[in-house]
């Protein structure tokens, strides 16, 4: 379901500011442009403030949400200028008078958040899971999670991350399970244009892999998982990260130079999911992965590992679902799922019908509508 396809008309509208600090294209991006633009459809005033490089270009962020008509605010601050940061959304939000700040991410929830509060401006942020990693951001993670008992609304995109946040010390009250929606932005390629756009020739098996190349992604992985699979299964890396060239090194250790195609960061993944036989989801932690959802939109067998919010979406009739980091149950997946297509087949189908039962974007919406007002009525209380 896109979102025009239901209109709901709010008699009671709010003026809710998301702030972000958004990366070139991601998850956490896809839901706040499908949040703006469903809420803006809906009749509120919406408007989204974006921290972006003093020098960056334009974003595609901003562009999705401008055709959508939703005003973008870009804060254009220097790497580390917080001050500055936080002066510049403190005069969008005199300006606009916010019922509701809504930020997102780990920056945008310990720079910014404060402004809205000593302004007394209801906060809600949404949690969209922690990646762990090395010793900084870990620390940038525990600032987070303090920063976190502060806020009014805390929305947690799975119930492990729900639970997590309550064991960090988030009051349970304040916590509320929303998990991810899905709005189809453009339709998927058909198979044959989508490997010629992607370059990819010839009729061997392709396993895709779409997303970050950092460690909680385990692309790490899916390398190793591969190097056990027949050398007539390749595999494509779309995605940028700070494990680019370690991984490509790994590959050529394993002698996978042939088999494997790093695509780079790729617009709109979504439409060229088609390209592949089986995407496989090699994560170390999740929360609610929007690239699942475009991944069952597109018909194609998903093999994932059984972590955050994964399985609270797909369950065996719908995927194959691995413990995460063993690499010998991921390439035994990934065998299964290329030697019966037909039961593979099967799976993606049964994916798809509960992608448009389960979740649509009108009831993601009403969920998160009801959080403002819940926050907007407590803070007025």
């Amino acid at each position: 379901m896109t979102i025009s396809d239901s209109l709901i008309v709010t008699v009671d509208p709010l003026t809710i500011l998301h702030v972000l600090a958004p990366a070139r294209q991601g998850g956490l991006e896809n839901v706040v442009s499908a949040l703006a633009a469903g809420h803006h459809a809906r009749g509120h005033d919406v408007h989204v403030a974006a921290v972006l490089d003093i020098d960056a270009t334009e974003h595609p962020l901003t562009a999705a949400l401008e055709s959508a008509k939703v005003p973008v605010h870009a804060l254009r601050v220097a790497t580390r200028a917080y001050v500055a940061e936080r002066r510049a959304l403190g005069e969008i939000c005199r300006v606009l008078s916010p019922d509701v700040v809504h930020t997102h991410g780990y920056r945008a929830d310990i720079v910014d958040s404060a402004v809205a509060r000593r302004m007394g401006i209801s906060t809600v942020t949404t949690v969209h899971g922690f990646t762990g990693g090395d010793l900084r951001n870990r620390l940038y993670e525990f600032v987070q999670v303090r920063t976190l008992t502060r806020f009014d609304a805390v929305v947690a995109v799975s119930r492990p991350i729900a639970r997590l946040l309550q064991q960090r010390g988030v009051s349970a009250n304040r916590v509320h399970t929303i998990a991810n929606a899905w709005s189809q932005r453009t339709p998927p390629l058909a198979r044959g244009p989508a490997r010629l756009a992607l370059g990819l020739e010839g009729s061997e098996v392709r396993l895709g892999f779409v997303g970050r190349l950092s460690s909680e992604k385990g692309a790490d992985i899916l390398l190793e998982a591969a190097a056990l699979l027949d050398a007539r299964v390749s595999v494509s890396f779309i995605g940028i990260g700070p494990q680019r060239d370690s991984l490509e090194r790994r590959a050529r250790e394993l002698g996978l130079d042939n088999r494997v195609t790093w695509h780079g960061e790729v617009p709109d993944a979504a439409r060229f999911l088609s390209a592949f036989d089986v995407m496989v989801l090699s994560s170390r932690t999740e929360g609610t992965p929007i690239i699942l959802f475009e991944t069952m939109a597109a018909g194609v067998p998903v093999v994932a590992s059984a972590v955050g919010g994964i399985p609270d979406v797909v369950a065996s009739g719908e995927a194959v679902l691995v413990p995460a980091n063993d690499v010998e149950a991921l390439a035994s997946a990934i065998r299964q799922t290329i030697d019966d297509p037909v039961a593979a087949q099967r799976r993606a189908s049964a994916a798809r019908r509960v992608l448009h039962d389960r979740f649509r974007v009108e009831p993601w919406l009403t969920a998160y509508e009801s959080v403002y007002r819940l926050v907007c009525k407590d803070d007025n209380a």
